[in-house]
């Protein structure tokens, strides 16, 4: 039965998923609030990409039971659901065009016009502008993980998922790209679910922190708490670089 706090934008219970008869995800209970940013951390195959997808409607969990926004998700969602919400992938794919174009891309598929402001808003936050009709092939690595970013949010959904955002980024376009996912909430709102390997990440820009491991939950609180009086001893482990990735 549906939790009736309106405040939760995910609600779900039982879930599990396993590839090759091997268990991936195994979380008993998972509440995700309405204009919160959580971080989910944890080592190298502890699902926490698996989840991410389960989130985006890109796959359909074994079982369990999903709510989004209030809604019932069965194997195939609507496509006014799934328009709700966005991912960043660890590794985007951009189409080989000008950086304007790939981030008009998403608007495009979702059937949206080009805001042609916002589009210039977005190119300047994200320090592109003057490459607006550059191909994205004469880009550094820093700037196409910018555009992948651009071009998740100016679709300014309700729920944003990003997985990995700033991974391999030197501490300039990391810290410009948490700029711009701090903005982002403060200005829209969205529901943010960040996977990270950057602790030091998940503290600066999370309201709650959870850890994953072996595709279970192990703990899921405040990031204060999180950090500095977890309930878990293997939360505090991992935290200490005792667990290893």
């Amino acid at each position: 039965m549906i939790n009736d706090n309106n405040q939760l934008l995910y609600n779900i219970n039982n879930l599990h998923q396993i590839y090759n008869g091997r268990t991936i995800l195994n979380i008993n209970h998972l509440s995700i609030y309405k204009q919160e940013i959580l971080a989910i951390v944890g080592p190298n195959g502890a699902g926490k990409s698996t989840l991410l997808r389960i989130l985006n409607f890109l796959e359909a969990a074994h079982n369990g039971q999903i709510y989004f926004d209030g809604e019932s998700i069965e194997k195939t969602p609507s496509i006014h659901t799934i328009r709700k919400v966005a991912m960043m992938f660890q590794n985007p794919q951009l189409l080989n065009k000008s950086v304007r174009s790939n981030i008009e891309y998403g608007l495009k598929l979702r059937g949206k016009r080009s805001n042609e402001l916002v589009l210039q808003e977005t190119l300047k936050n994200v320090g592109l502008n003057q490459y607006a009709q550059n191909k994205v092939s004469s880009l550094s690595g820093g700037e196409l993980q910018r555009v992948a970013i651009a071009r998740t949010l100016i679709l300014n959904t309700k729920a944003l998922l990003l997985d990995e955002p700033t991974s391999n980024l030197d501490p300039y376009n990391t810290d410009l790209i948490e700029q711009l996912i701090r903005t982002h909430h403060k200005l829209h709102k969205s529901t943010i679910v960040l996977v990270t390997h950057n602790l030091h990440q998940a503290r600066r820009l999370a309201h709650r922190c959870a850890l994953l491991l072996d595709g279970n939950l192990i703990e899921i609180s405040s990031t204060k708490d999180f950090f500095e009086k977890p309930n878990d001893k293997r939360v505090s482990e991992f935290i200490h670089g005792k667990i290893i990735y």
